[in-house]
């Protein structure tokens, strides 16, 4: 029956279109013809001129108008003088010329109907979209075009069977809403002993942490139809229409109760009224205005809950979320470990997964991520595995595809230049080691100097469990290892070789030292005050903020990185020799793993292979053997390179040596 209505709603629709349609193009049709046929206008000497020269054919005068006929068939009109009379007409020189001349009484002039038409039809047309504006504003059935209608997605019971069981990692959100659903199944139970069932649930969480999903499992295990819709539907370009779907959206659940209506995105309709740049009352408020009457207007026994879901509830106008309308707000956070274990349990169903592949061991790796990461992420290693003709989805291909999400897609083809890869060695060598050293630092996860995203490299970082709070000194290790890539380069290249590509390391070292100043309260000379984001203050919008207590928090930001600083760059000159050999392996391997990072600083080498060694070993395996040093070692006699290598190991040093000689001696072979 809602299908059919729909449907009859439609056509009326696309008539009241077709209809509007045609009259505007009726209007400009009679424009557009009035302007390509009417006669040129000129004046009286003109026009017998025209006679003079012999190219009129026919006149006829009506009124004080007079209008001739050329013989190619144009026509022009001429406006007497009040001093031309009828009988002043040069009539001779009409007779003489052969110009036919008749005169046309005005009494017998008909009434013309496109005349008429043309002075109508804007007229009509414009009543007409008013008429429908005006309805559809009044929220009656024949909206203007539908405008009005509610952009409503209604879910029948028996359409779809989502139930808790498909839901994971929201054990506290799916206990609460437990009692929603006890209402909607036996509301008796709780009206015996005076209860009231709330109107309203609020879903407050993270992006993709099943909010939606929650919703609609709700309505599965009620077996109630499930009524939903975006905030942003809500709100359209003409006033009034925004109103207008809130009481149609009302209208349909209350046709449909018992039943749920999830709005999803709040936030963008129900924000706080009165702060919007245009001053007092815009659609956005009336529209706000229709929720707040339609939550009233229902009461408990109609059996209808409005679920709501954001990310924002401190943007929500305070009379949303009182008591009576959204009774209860319901955390959704992001998942700890054993939710994200269900989570990948629920979205690995229908994958095909090796039998070394185990998903705690991923939970533990994908700390941070929501559910909806998590699909993608499972999403993406079954991507991989097909490419690569597998049979079934290896922990390979779930590294590869946690890889993908947290640093962005390789950029295999871009093209670097030697120095550019060796700068950004050095850069990322800066990160690791400062990260590797700092005992308050968040385990290595992988460096890499291969081009991901929009970086050149990167160095990441995963924490070993969930955290709920962080610690200043794990801050300070954060913006140690922020400006610990630019000091590498400052090091080893000069102040005249260093780059551009530390930007983003100074813009987050910069926002986590403001925080720790303006939001955490961990400088001693501000205190414990709370400064609200850098625009409220640094843009003299905060009254309650002096001049002096702005360059007070300025003073104190860059305090605190150039301890940072300090701290850094004694760290890195105290184990020089150590960034020197990360740096070197890392344009030797490209990509190292955080405990690889670990061995090589502890052993001062890794036991991974070189993967151009073992192709020249394969091809030719006295290659090796001819490329052997002797005696000699690495850099010669130099004496600057004396204090490096009495710190790096001999293995690792004759291997880089054995590298290059093999690259110079059988490029081809490696096609270099």
């Amino acid at each position: 029956m809602h299908f059919l209505d729909g449907l009859k709603t439609n056509k009326k629709s696309m008539v009241l279109w077709i209809i509007l349609g045609l009259l505007i193009l009726s209007f400009f049709n009679l424009y557009r013809q009035k302007m390509t046929s009417a006669p040129l206008v000129v004046d009286y000497s003109e026009f017998i001129d025209r006679v003079h020269e012999g190219r009129i054919q026919e006149v006829a005068l009506q009124g004080e108008v007079l209008e001739a006929l050329y013989k190619t068939g144009e026509r022009i009109q001429v406006f007497l003088p009040k001093i031309v009379q009828l009988q002043n007409l040069p009539l001779d020189l009409f007779k003489d010329k052969g110009v036919r001349f008749r005169f046309v009484p005005l009494e017998v002039s008909f009434f013309n109907f496109y005349t008429l038409l043309q002075i109508a039809l804007p007229f009509l047309t414009v009543g007409l979209i008013w008429f429908l504006y005006y309805r559809q504003s009044q929220g009656g059935a024949g909206r203007s075009m539908g405008f009005g209608q509610s952009k409503v997605n209604f879910i029948d019971p028996d359409q779809h069977h989502i139930t808790f069981a498909d839901v994971e990692g929201a054990e506290n959100a799916k206990e609460d809403l437990q009692e929603v659903v006890d209402f909607l199944k036996n509301p008796e139970k709780f009206e015996v002993l005076g209860g009231k069932i709330p109107k309203g649930v609020l879903l407050v969480g993270p992006p993709g942490t099943g909010k939606t999903l929650l919703a609609k499992a709700v309505a599965g295990e009620a077996g109630v139809p499930f009524v939903f819709m975006s905030g942003s539907d809500f709100v359209e370009m003409f006033v009034g229409v925004g109103a207008s779907r809130v009481r149609d959206l009302f209208r349909q659940a209350k046709e449909h109760k018992p039943c749920i209506i999830f709005i999803d995105e709040i936030d963008a309709v129900g924000r706080a009224r009165g702060g919007h740049a245009g001053g007092g009352h815009d659609e956005r408020d009336q529209t706000l205005n229709q929720l707040l009457v339609e939550m009233d207007g229902f009461s408990e026994r109609e059996g209808i809950i409005v679920l709501a879901a954001t990310n924002r509830v401190d943007v929500l106008d305070k009379a949303l979320i009182r008591a009576g309308r959204f009774d209860r707000q319901i955390m959704v956070p992001l998942p700890d470990l054993k939710g994200r274990e269900g989570i990948l349990r629920v979205h690995t169903r229908k994958v095909r997964l090796a039998p070394e592949v185990s998903l705690l061991q991923v939970a533990r790796g994908t700390i941070g991520f929501s559910g909806a990461d998590l699909a993608n992420l499972v999403n993406e290693a079954a991507l991989r595995a097909a490419k690569f003709n597998k049979t079934s989805v290896d922990k390979e291909d779930f590294e590869a595809g946690r890889d993908k999400i947290l640093m962005g897609p390789e950029r295999k083809n871009m093209l670097m230049t030697e120095s550019d890869r060796r700068l950004t060695a050095f850069h990322e060598a800066g990160h690791a080691l400062v990260a590797a050293y700092s005992s308050h630092s968040d385990p290595i996860h992988k460096a890499t100097i291969v081009p991901r995203g929009m970086a050149l490299g990167l160095v990441m970082r995963l924490p070993e469990t969930d955290k709920v709070s962080v610690t200043r000194a794990s801050l300070l290790a954060d913006l140690d290892i922020a400006l610990a890539g630019r000091i590498a380069e400052e090091m080893m290249f000069g102040e005249e070789g260093i780059t551009t590509g530390a930007s983003s390391d100074f813009k987050f070292a910069t926002n986590l030292a403001r925080k720790m100043v303006t939001h955490w309260g961990m400088s001693k000379k501000i205190g414990y005050l709370f400064y609200g984001e850098q625009d409220e203050y640094w843009s003299g919008l905060a009254s309650h903020i002096s001049d002096n207590e702005v360059n007070q928090i300025d003073e104190e930001i860059r305090k605190l990185l150039k301890e940072a600083h300090k701290r850094t760059l004694d760290l890195l000159t105290k184990y020089k020799s150590q960034l020197i050999l990360l740096a070197e392996t890392l344009l030797i391997y490209e990509t190292l793993s955080g405990e690889e990072i670990d061995e090589l600083l502890k052993n001062g080498e890794i036991k991974r292979p070189i993967p151009e060694l073992e192709e020249v070993q394969k091809s030719d395996p006295t290659a090796l053997t001819e490329v052997l040093p002797k005696e000699d070692s690495l850099g010669g006699g130099d004496s600057s390179n004396g204090e490096i290598l009495s710190s790096v190991s001999l293995t690792i040093v004759n291997t880089l040596k054995y590298c290059w000689r093999v690259i110079l001696k059988h490029g081809g072979t490696l096609g270099v």
